[in-house]
Parts: structure tokens; C-alpha cells; sequence
């Protein structure tokens, strides 16, 4: 927490606009910090400035794919985020561009003006070798944020869940018009999926400094869901009744290739990939406590959360009456 009667330490946010960062920038709002959202387009995160007092949250801009404008947002910055990530590319928002090499810019430029508390989200099954790009790319960006700024703290979430999310949004908007949902591989992957306030905590504990440093924690939630399992419980919350079909992994890849021409893909070949392994904690990051308990955060259950936003994808909304059982 930081010191009340010293001024007010400054956090510069990358992505802090986005769904993970703008639970980073309030949950460091609420520990006291001046917070620097560094997003690229400023003018669309007048929604952050809420999240803090008068004047504690600012935005800049800032491109990772442009050095110049990285070393601008980290000026008089005395700590580091980065929470940019993509889930597919768009023209020059490549993986390349955004999650391999902007994490090293970052690196780069906190080094060269002498900040050493940093702290990148990742993801969980990270790998410069991955037959995946998008968990190369995040795999290579780990590796040049480290050996950029050794003492980084890294953190692989599984699937993040909470209002705005990618997932179970996706399915539930899905679910409003199709009579039926796809079940990629069977729906056999395992995921743990992680709140994304419990994430931002995590973020704001290792800024505290009660993270060990250059070490790679792994968060998940209290419970393993697979796929099926995860929109079965989204069709319970939303009231609907939809078909869950099974689609084999060669034919769910050659549907990924079609739909990621798509301006806005509901399915890459690359993801349709990555579906092929469990997102989970590993057994070695619990032994070890690199996990969310390991912070010192208690980990938000689906159920919890889920109700508070799947909501509005219920046929009558808000306003649905309960049935009594």
C-alpha cells in the first residue's frame, strides 16, 4: 500500500482500457496509486477516469509498435503493467507486433529509464515453441520482458471470465439466434477459469511488491470445467435450451480458416488448435504457491459472477420473473 504521506506512486497501465486492464487500473485506483492508462486510442477511455478520485486516472497514447511513444507513457512512472493482448490478428495488430515484440519494447524502455517493478500478463500454456502463434507469440514476449527487466513478475491466467469477456458472451450472443452451439473436439478441453477481478488483484498485489520477483505464477479459479460443462452452466444462467454439437477438431480447424477472414472471427484455425490442451494450473505452479492463493487472493467462483452479467441474454432480460421449484 503505498505510503499516505508521500506522494501518491504512479502505475502506467498498458492496455488499461481493455477488458483485464481497466480492472487493473481500479484495483489499483483503490490501493492509492496515480495510474497512467497508456492505450491507443485516448480519446475512447474517458470511462477509466471514474474508476479513481479527481485527477488519479489519466489516459495517454501510446502504440507498442512504435518506441518512441512506450518511453513517452513510462515518463516518471515508478512501476509497470502490461496488459495488452489480442486473440486474433487484424492487420497490423499481429501476434508478432503486439505480444512478442511489444512486450520487449516495454521491457526495453522501463530499463532504459530505470523502473525495475513490473508485472505482464501472459496465459497459461505460454511457449516460445508452441505450434500455436498466439501462444508463441506469448511464450516469446515472456522472454523479452525478462531478459529486458530480469525481476518482471508474469502472470498466465486461464480463461479470464467477468462482464465484457470474450467467452461467455460470445457463446451467450450465440445462443440468442442459434438453435444450436458448437462443441469443438467434443468439448473434452479443460479450462480454469479465473474472474478478472481476482486477476486484477493479483496485478495490484505484485505492484504491493507480494509477488516474488522474475517468477511465474499461474491463475485459475476454484474449479476445472470443461468446455461442454462451461456452456451447459451458460445456457442454465441465460434460460435457454440449445443443441450442443460435437465437431471434430480436423473439420473445427477447416471452419477456423474460413471464419478467420472475418473482420471479427468467432473461430480461428489457431484457436481451434490451442482447444487441443487443457488450460489449467499446473501441478508444479500449486506445489510451488505460484498461484492465486500464493498471492494472497481467494480465488471468485463462476457462479458467483456468471448471474451478474449473463443476465441481460435471457429472453425477457433483467426483467424475466424467477421460477419458483
Amino acid at each position: 500500500m503505498p505510503d499516505s504521506t508521500s506522494p501518491a506512486k504512479l502505475v502506467t497501465v498498458f492496455g488499461g482500457s481493455g477488458f483485464v486492464g481497466r480492472q487493473i487500473v481500479q484495483a489499483l485506483a483503490r490501493r492509492g496509486y496515480r495510474v497512467r492508462a497508456a492505450v491507443r486510442r485516448p480519446d475512447l477511455a474517458g470511462h477509466l477516469q471514474p474508476l479513481g478520485d479527481v485527477g488519479q486516472v489519466t489516459a495517454v497514447q501510446a502504440n507498442l509498435r512504435y518506441g518512441w511513444s512506450v518511453e513517452r507513457a513510462l515518463k516518471g512512472a515508478d512501476a509497470v503493467v502490461n496488459a495488452v493482448g489480442i486473440l486474433y490478428e487484424t492487420g497490423r495488430q499481429s501476434f508478432e507486433a503486439v505480444q512478442a515484440f511489444g512486450p520487449r519494447a516495454i521491457g526495453e524502455a522501463a530499463r532504459e529509464a530505470g523502473i525495475g517493478n513490473l508485472v505482464h500478463i501472459s496465459a497459461i500454456g505460454a511457449d516460445a515453441e508452441s505450434d500455436t502463434a498466439y501462444l508463441r507469440s506469448k511464450g516469446l514476449g515472456e522472454a523479452g520482458i525478462l531478459e529486458s527487466v530480469p525481476g518482471t513478475v508474469i502472470l498466465r491466467p486461464s480463461i479470464v471470465f467477468g462482464p465484457g469477456d470474450d467467452f461467455f458472451n460470445k457463446f451467450a450472443a450465440m445462443a440468442q439466434w442459434s438453435p444450436a452451439l458448437p462443441l469443438i473436439g467434443g468439448g473434452e478441453t479443460k479450462f480454469q477459469p479465473v474472474y478478472v477481478g481476482n486477476v486484477a488483484e493479483a496485478v495490484a498485489v505484485a505492484i504491493d511488491g507480494g509477488a516474488k520477483p522474475g517468477t511465474i505464477y499461474e491463475l485459475g479459479g476454484p474449479e476445472i470445467a470443461t468446455f461442454r460443462q462451461c456452456l451447459e452452466r451458460m445456457l442454465a444462467e441465460t434460460g435457454r435450451k440449445r443443441v450442443l454439437v460435437p465437431i471434430p477438431f480436423a473439420v473445427a480447424k477447416i471452419m477456423g480458416k474460413v471464419m478467420g477472414l472475418m473482420p471479427k472471427p468467432l473461430l480461428t484455425a489457431d484457436q481451434v488448435q490451442m482447444l487441443q490442451s487443457d488450460t489449467i494450473v499446473s501441478e508444479g505452479a500449486q506445489a510451488d504457491g505460484r498461484t492465486l492463493a500464493g498471492l494472497g487472493v481467494a480465488a471468485t467462483a463462476m457462479d458467483v459472477i456468471l448471474p451478474t452479467y449473463l443476465v441481460r441474454f435471457r429472453e425477457h432480460g433483467q426483467f424475466e420473473r424467477t421460477r419458483m421449484t
